[in-house]
């Protein structure tokens, strides 16, 4: 099986280490996996921030980027839900308006080939069990956008369950919001470090040594608030636990 990844613009600026992971876990499971250059910025800070206009060379771009390919992986919930909700919508805008020539007919070929992680090792290769060995205990955060746009449901945890040697215990009020949501935390940032101090706490209370969650701009702002409280708790993306074996362990 041949795959894509789109790594994401924050993945490939800040945290190499997850798209490395990812390609890792792939492969070890027998997926073929492709890195199209042309891939770059989905358009959510434009879109999310109201520049529809501006997104629309962005769609054109990432639905060219990754044609051909059956399926398009990546390790962002909230870049996946960007492609499968949003870039639809910008099409049928986009054509309504008489502009935008095929930007409508690119968006709803690109948005049902792209599954964001969990959902495909889960859901397309039909294993939660990947293989993986990290012997730390752990807690999860369920992002927003995986949570209520794609409805992942219970696939991260259950494929850090199957993790040897991983304890998972239960993130107190893990559907609350961690206060991120990209330009959100921008344009109110009190609001923003009063929801992720909360969702720290939570964290910090389970006497886990890692927070995990399935989107490093999530795990970004966490990060942040833990590491300026001097937590001894870390976060890391679910993909670098999932690539971690006994031989290769996560560096």
């Amino acid at each position: 099986m041949r795959v894509a990844l789109f790594v994401t613009c924050v993945n490939d600026a800040l945290y190499p280490r997850t798209g490395i992971a990812v390609v890792r876990l792939l492969e070890r499971l027998g997926v073929e996996v492709d890195f199209p250059a042309g891939q770059s910025c989905c358009g959510q800070p434009q879109y999310n921030t109201g520049y529809r206009h501006e997104t629309e060379p962005l769609l054109r771009r990432t639905a060219e980027a990754f044609a051909g390919y059956p399926y398009v992986v990546t390790p962002s919930g909230s870049c996946a839900a960007m492609i499968r909700e949003h870039y639809p919508r910008i099409g049928r805008k986009a054509a309504a308006e008489g502009r935008g020539a095929g930007l409508a007919e690119a968006a709803a070929s690109l948005a049902p080939r792209v599954y964001e992680l969990t959902e495909f090792l889960v859901d397309v290769l039909g294993v939660t069990d990947v293989g993986a060995y990290f012997p730390h205990t752990v807690t999860y955060h369920p992002s927003c956008h995986g949570l209520r746009s794609l409805g992942l449901g219970d696939r991260p945890r259950r494929l850090l369950a199957a993790v040897r040697g991983l304890k998972l215990v239960e993130l107190p009020d893990a559907e609350e919001c961690c206060g991120f949501g990209g330009t959100f935390a921008v344009k109110n940032p009190d609001v923003s470090a009063a929801m992720g101090t909360d969702k720290t706490g939570n964290a910090r209370a389970t006497g886990a040594e890692v927070l995990c969650g399935a989107d490093n701009s999530c795990l970004a702002h966490l990060d942040g608030l833990l590491r300026r409280a001097g937590a001894p708790l870390r976060a890391l993306h679910l993909a670098e636990i999932l690539a971690a074996t006994e031989e290769e362990p996560l560096r």
